[in-house]
């Protein structure tokens, strides 16, 4: 007699090419910084039945899908900001600093001199602290992009 957790559900609506596009579909968001939630992956699957007329999935259906599949997990996010991201390029970011210390240089500022300040205040649209869908193979956070216009 097989394990529980290898055994096909009874009331299985997806079929398992379904449940495998969802899969590599939440893969493919994560790896762009779109992580899903829980509601989001239900969603995904409630779209898929609603082609062939199958209805809704249950009301813990995500959970216990990402549970029982070995590509998943669930996470806590990192937002960072999408102009961030885009700055991660490593010839800009080198270019920055040594524009500061050719700049300490030419007018002769110490390491003592110089401080960080960070007046950013509140921001509204910033992404919170939520728990997505995640692969199972990542070792840090999911990073979500910021939304670049908070207006």
């Amino acid at each position: 007699m097989p394990f529980i957790l290898e055994r096909v559900p009874n009331g299985r609506k997806l079929t398992l090419t379904e449940e495998q596009t969802i899969v590599q579909y939440i893969l493919d968001l994560d790896s762009r910084g779109f992580a899903p939630r829980l509601c989001e992956v239900a969603d995904m699957a409630d779209k898929l039945l609603g082609v062939r007329g199958g209805g809704l999935v249950g009301k813990h259906w995500a959970e216990r899908f990402v549970t029982r599949s070995d590509a998943l997990k669930m996470a806590f996010n990192r937002a960072k900001d999408r102009q961030r991201i885009l700055q991660e390029d490593p010839e800009i970011i080198g270019a920055w600093f040594k524009l500061v210390a050719d700049t300490k240089a030419k007018y002769g500022i110490y390491d003592d001199d110089v401080h960080n300040f960070d007046e950013t205040g509140f921001q509204m649209g910033v992404i919170g602290l939520i728990k997505v869908v995640t692969g199972s193979e990542r070792r840090t956070r999911p990073e979500l992009i910021q939304p670049g216009d908070r207006e």
